[in-house]
Formats: structure tokens, sequence, C-alpha cells
């Protein structure tokens, strides 16, 4: 059942196609999230230390497993860092500081650990932004890796089945809207197809760039305190490490302000709209097709399509895709031109901006889980689309006039605009037009039998092509 005080419909009506995105873009998520950020960096750190520093101990591998295992494992992180965060604990005031209270629950959670003489170096040489940046990289990349992309991919594997399945179903296409030649229902299926998968190829190979270089990315503080360490190459052997404990696909920046500038982001999510344009273009064809009854949905026994008129089956999963389409495309587009912006070293007004990155993925995910939804109850109707093309043989101008051209007609193209644009001659009405044609029979007949099949090129077999 929907949580109804909801105001946000992603928590609300959509929550059940939405809350396993809870889990990388919930406020819990990116404290969770922040506490592996500090967690792995803490391991990684020691063991780099204790190279240079003998009084720095690496932790032993029971010590790591004990670090990890409170993010792996425990599930109040979120809610004792807020306690600290709003009302303090144990003699701490309140921080109203969301990464340092990770700082101090990390450090309060470890204080009779084998190890708690080196919590301070918990958060050593980062500002915020080192482990939010990072934090939501992670995020971003487990939602459109563990959730976002097999959606994706669902619809993909849909897209060929009809493409294969209906690569000779003759279709009338059209431009402008109005009847231009023919094609086949599965050639345009694959045209979706290779829209789509060629965008998710590129999605794939993208790597998130992330940054760990102090306040305003010089390393200042590391620097400080350890000046024989080399922290340009100790970042990216950090996020590489990082990238191969989550899965991650992580890249350093090293060429940062205080905050990362989300360059690789702004790219990602620029992928992502062109995805939701692809596909709301497709569900506008849908449900033109399904307008025209070229398509049919099966009714699902139960429901109700109008609260007054009882024959309707309406294509509300296609309207319902491009409308979070829509909603998804706008976020996308103002992060994109929102979070590349920062003035000067850093300021704040990307913050609130990333807590809404979830959002845009929500209604992404309710978009492709609509069409999907859509697709599985619709069938193509071949014998109305057979018909629509019986019924426009006008269509046959286009090869027609060719074919003349090809045997030297003069202005064949002219004859043919004569005969047809505006009107409709009929099948009768060209065939008619072949008879009195001056030129020779060979000629003539080739163009009867244009008339008697299908004028749909090659669209099967582009259909079909390695498929």
């Amino acid at each position: 059942m929907e949580k109804l005080q909801s105001i946000n419909p992603i928590d609300g009506r959509y929550r059940n196609r939405t809350e396993d995105l809870s889990r990388y873009f919930s406020e819990e998520a990116l404290i969770n999230f922040r506490i592996v950020v500090e967690c792995e960096y803490f391991i990684f750190l020691l063991e780099r230390l204790s190279k240079k520093d003998r009084r720095v101990k690496p932790l032993k591998k029971a010590e790591s497993s004990l670090i990890r295992e409170l993010y792996l494992t425990a599930n109040k992180n979120a809610f004792d860092v807020k306690q600290l965060e709003f009302k303090g604990d144990a003699g701490l005031p309140a921080t109203n500081h969301d990464v340092k209270a990770v700082e101090y629950y990390l450090k309060k959670n470890f204080k009779n650990s084998s190890f708690r003489d080196r919590l301070e170096f918990f958060h050593f040489g980062l500002t915020s932004e080192d482990v939010n940046n990072i934090a939501y990289s992670l995020m971003i990349d487990g939602g459109l890796r563990e959730i976002l992309l097999p959606e994706a991919e669902k619809l993909l594997k849909t897209l060929k089945g009809l493409a294969l399945k209906h690569a000779g179903t003759p279709l009338l296409a059209r431009t402008h809207g109005q009847p231009a030649v023919g094609t086949t229902f599965g050639k345009e299926f694959r045209i979706f197809y290779e829209r789509l998968k060629n965008q998710l190829d590129a999605v794939k190979k993208h790597a998130i760039k992330a940054k760990l270089n102090g306040a305003v990315g010089n390393y200042n503080a590391h620097i400080s305190a350890y000046p024989a360490i080399d922290w340009v190459s100790f970042s990216g052997d950090f996020l590489k490490r990082l990238g191969e404990n989550t899965g991650a696909r992580l890249e350093v920046n090293l060429f940062t302000t205080q905050i990362e500038s989300h360059d690789s982001w702004v790219e990602l999510f620029d992928r992502l709209r062109h995805i939701n344009s692809i596909l709301t273009g497709f569900s506008q064809d849908i449900w033109r097709y399904v307008s025209d009854e070229l398509i049919i949905q099966r009714p699902v026994k139960g429901e109700v399509g109008s609260s007054t008129m009882p024959h309707k089956v309406n294509p509300i999963d296609f309207e319902n895709a491009e409308g979070n389409f829509g909603l998804a495309n706008s976020l996308f587009a103002f992060f994109s031109a929102k979070l590349p912006v920062s003035r000067l070293q850093r300021d704040l007004s990307d913050s609130t901006v990333e807590r809404n990155i979830g959002s845009a993925f929500a209604y992404s995910l309710i978009g492709y889980r609509a069409l999907l939804k859509g697709l599985e109850k619709i069938e193509v109707n071949s014998r109305k689309s057979a018909e629509t093309l019986e019924k426009n043989p006008q269509i046959y101008a286009e090869a027609l006039q060719t074919v003349l051209r090809r045997e030297r007609v003069k202005n064949p193209y002219e004859l043919l605009k004569g005969l047809t644009r505006g009107k409709k001659p009929g099948k009768t009405g060209i065939l008619k037009f072949i008879r009195e044609l001056k030129t020779g029979g060979g000629a003539k007949k080739e163009l009867r039998d244009l008339l008697s099949r299908p004028y749909t090129g090659l669209a099967e077999k582009l259909a079909k092509y390695k498929l």
C-alpha cells in the first residue's frame, strides 16, 4: 500500500516501483556511503603511512574486517549519525554538520577497539567534499549499475524481440503525419533498439571522476603533516582500490577546487537524458499506433479505463512513461546546468541539489518500468496494417517515378505528382496510368509487379541485420 502522506509520488504512489533505489539515494544511503569512504580511507591511509612513519601501525586483517563490518551489517548508522548532527551525544554538542557527525560517530564506535590509538586518522587531511564527492559517485555508480541499467537492458531485450518478431510485418510509414511509403514494424522497432543500445554502451563505459585532495585541491593539510608522501599518487591509488572493492568505475581528478567539478556526472546525466528522450519518442509512436488501431492493447481483467466510458482501454503506461521521462529530464538538465558552476573555490549551492539526484534516477526508473508494463500488453494488428497500406496505393508513386527515370521517360516525377499529390487515385487509377505510359512493355510489367507486393524496400532485412 502506498504511503498516503508522502509529498513526493516517488515515495508515495510509485514507492513500489522505486523503493530499491532507496539503498543508493536516501539520506540513510548517503550517510552509509560516507561511512564507506571514511572507513576505506582510514584503512588505506594507515597502510601507506606505516611505510613512512614507524609510529603508525597498519591495521591487522581482523581490524580491517571489524571496520568494514560496521558499514556492511549495521543498519542503525544513519540514526546515530543524525543524533550527533542534531542533538549531540555524551558530552558532544550537536555538530550541525553532517560529515563531521560521521567522523565523530566512527571515533565513538571504535573508542574501545585495538586501534583506538589511531582514531585521529579518521578524516585525516580531508575536507567534507572529499568524502561527499566520492560517496555520491559510489551512489550514482551503484544505482546505475545495479538498478537503472538492468531495467534499461530489459527494454533493449524487449525491443530486440519485437524487431525480430515483426521484421516483415508491413506498416504504412508516415512523414509529417501523412502517408509516405511502406516500412515494417520490425524495422521501426529496430531503430529504437539501436539508438538505445548505442547510448547504453556509452553509459557502461563511462568512468566517474572523484577528488581526494583537501580543502582547495592542493593537498595543503596532507603535505604539512607528511611531506615525504606522494599524495598525488595516493589519491589515484586509493580510488582505484575503492573501485576494486565496490565495483565502481572511478577515476581520479587531480585538478579541482574544494569541490570536484562534476563534469563526469554531467556527461553521464546527459547520456541518461538522451536515453529518456529516445524512449519518449518511442512511447509517443506506440501511443499513435494504438490510436490508429495498428497496435492493440490487451485489456487486463478488472481494470477500468474510464470512470464514465466502460469501453476504454487507454495507453496509460506509455503516457505515464512519457510524463516521468519528462520529469527526469527536467532534473537532469538542471543538474547539467547547475553542478559544474561554483563561485571561486567553493560555494554550497550544489549540496542541496545533489540530494535530488536520486529523484531523476527514480523518475527514469518509473518510466522504464511503465514502458515495460505497457509493452507486455500490446499486439501488432497486422490485419489493420495491411488494410491501411491497401487503402493508400499512392505511396507507390515514389517507386514508379524512380523506375521511369531509369527508363528515360520525360518528367516522371511531375507526371506522378499530377496523378497523386493530394489525391487518392486508387490502385485502379494507377494501373490505368501505367497502361497509358509511353514506354516499353517490360517496364510496364515491372511497374504492375511493384504494385502487387508491399512496398517496404529492405526493411525486413534491416530489422534482422546482425541481430
